[in-house]
């Protein structure tokens, strides 16, 4: 199968390379610590921009050399296999879902995945929106709801409110019911009101701390602007990062830092918005696979998430 490789974590995305790598085992043959698997015929996928800088892209976790490695972590697919102790899908389905860290990903023509990391994919919505729906919508969703308790009538100041997570944050936020404060740069301004922000901060121009007081604040961005960030929370109120952890903590509140993780009930919650027009994504551009080294080595800055579909010659076999 065509699938993007990486060798050279110091590289970067420069080091990807379109090669043929070996297609998954059958599901007959899947056994041990593969019970419970699926295989996906990957139709979109998406792609973490710093994923290349987490070590389970590149070790395994005894700590193993792993490469050369298959990266992206997204998919929306078919199944086209079960192996023994998998329950609740079927060859054929549409599913959506994120896959293991420490195993290969979803640039590929297929892919091996656990069953339980999947959700069903409703036969309208497309394969595109599927995939661009689970980073960041679970991250949105767990960081909101799971670890910030997120109610309605709080308010809440989402930075990188223009960007891919920061988008669907604010939109969540929005519908249950929060008052939604946006940060980023200036030329992020209208995407973030576009997306549901009530308000707008430029964090070159304008003072973070005139926002007031606020619930909570969801980080994307970790440095000083997390630190300067647990001064506007109100007392008892709560810090959520995803930027890994800190020393930043509000008066009287809780600072949690998380990874992702997967969650089939969440994955349906958010899908069943996009389905009803309450939740867009924040789509930038869409690539081939057999294009996707240059797609994610743009010669200029690609606003939004960038989405690789299955390669041309899988378009073609799917057609025939």
């Amino acid at each position: 199968m065509k699938a993007i490789v990486v060798t050279d974590q110091a590289a970067g995305t420069a080091g990807m390379k379109l090669m043929e790598r070996p297609k998954p085992q059958d599901g007959r043959a899947l056994s041990g610590a593969n019970y419970g698997d699926v295989i996906v015929q990957v139709h979109a996928s998406g792609f973490t921009g710093d994923e290349l800088s987490w070590p389970s892209t590149w070790i395994d976790r005894l700590g193993r050399d792993r490469t050369p490695s298959i990266p992206g972590h997204e998919l929306a697919g078919v199944i086209t296999a079960l192996s023994y102790g998998t329950t609740g899908l079927s060859v054929g389905q549409r599913v959506f879902g994120l896959t293991d860290w420490t195993r290969d990903g979803t640039l590929a023509e297929y892919a091996a995945v656990e069953a339980r990391n999947l959700a069903p994919l409703p036969g309208d919505v497309d394969f595109t929106v599927g995939a661009a729906l689970v980073m960041p919508g679970l991250t949105a969703w767990q960081g909101l709801f799971e670890h910030g308790r997120l109610r309605a009538g709080q308010s809440v100041l989402v930075h990188g409110a223009g960007g891919v997570v920061g988008s669907m944050a604010t939109q969540l936020a929005r519908e249950a019911g929060a008052y939604v404060i946006g940060t980023g740069r200036a030329a992020g301004r209208q995407t973030a009101l576009d997306f549901g922000a009530q308000e707008f901060v430029d964090l070159d121009n304008d003072a973070l701390e005139d926002v007031g007081e606020v619930d909570l604040v969801f980080d994307v961005l970790g440095g000083d602007i997390v630190k300067r960030s647990a001064g506007v929370i109100r007392a008892g109120g709560t810090l959520v990062t995803i930027a890994g952890p800190t020393e930043a903590w509000p008066s009287g509140g809780v600072t949690i830092d998380f990874v992702v993780v997967p969650d089939r009930v969440q994955l349906s919650e958010v899908v069943q918005r996009a389905r009803n027009s309450r939740l867009r994504t924040n789509i930038g551009k869409v690539a081939a696979l057999d294009d996707a080294v240059a797609a994610f080595n743009p010669t200029e800055r690609v606003k939004g998430k960038t989405i690789i579909r299955g390669s041309e010659r899988l378009t073609r076999r799917l057609a025939a």
